[in-house]
């Protein structure tokens, strides 16, 4: 950490020389502020990272604004030559009515995670506070390199299936839920056609078990006067 801090205000001190502008000493003082720290994932293409300043005596004219980058092994100077076309890697943005300039890396990728420093002058000035430089962005790229659209795409499609899956189950349940009171309905037209049956079939039985018995009751009193005939006549005969 001493090493970074050591790389980082050497850093500032060759800002510092680039910042140096020809002109008349002056009470010009600028103040500049940036974020500490600014985590993303890799994912989102694009981060912006803001810079905001102030400036107090100094001349109406427009402020030179610079970016500086360092890296893990090295520090480079970005869009010096402005940096306006999105189709750059950087992107720089002025706000001067907001006293605000921002610089936005594009494509962004884990090797893009380093300090980023706003540089702000004004031209004109030799006063030492009329250039000056943030404590810088820490940007933090995250994501795992190599996997991040097959994994997204991995998800996209256990979620298609889970949505087609989830439906499936839906349909299946609104049908079971109507067809079930026909089923009930069938099954008890069913027993209901089976009781009847099964009365009709005693019916019948009991029927023919009655006729069975009216036939057998009728018959009975014929035998018994034929067998007192036969008896009288017996009687009669015998001297």
């Amino acid at each position: 950490m001493e090493t970074v801090d050591a790389a980082t205000l050497v850093l500032r001190l060759g800002i510092s020389l680039v910042l140096c502008y020809g002109g008349a000493a002056g009470d010009c003082t600028i103040s500049v502020s940036q974020p500490p720290v600014f985590e993303t994932d890799y994912t989102q293409g694009a981060v912006t990272l803001l810079c905001s300043f102030s400036m107090v005596g100094c001349p109406p004219k427009t402020p030179h604004s610079l970016w500086f980058r360092y890296g893990a092994h090295q520090s480079e100077t970005l869009c010096s030559d402005g940096c306006t076309s999105e189709a750059d890697k950087f992107t720089v943005r002025k706000a001067l009515a907001q006293s605000q300039v921002s610089l936005t890396v594009n494509r962004l990728t884990p090797n893009d995670s380093a300090i980023y420093i706003c540089g702000i002058a004004v031209p004109g000035s030799q006063d030492p506070k009329a250039k000056q430089t943030g404590a810088g962005t820490v940007l933090v790229v995250r994501g795992m390199r190599g996997w991040g659209k097959e994994l997204q795409g991995l998800l996209i499609a256990v979620l298609c299936l889970l949505s087609v899956y989830i439906a499936g189950v839906l349909v299946v349940f609104i049908v079971l839920s109507r067809s079930k009171p026909n089923t009930l309905r069938n099954k008890e037209t069913e027993d209901s056609q089976k009781k009847k049956s099964a009365r009709r079939i005693f019916q019948e039985i009991a029927q023919e078990l009655y006729n069975k018995r009216l036939v057998g009751t009728s018959q009975q009193p014929e035998k018994d006067n034929t067998y007192e005939n036969r008896t009288a006549l017996y009687n009669h005969e015998k001297p």
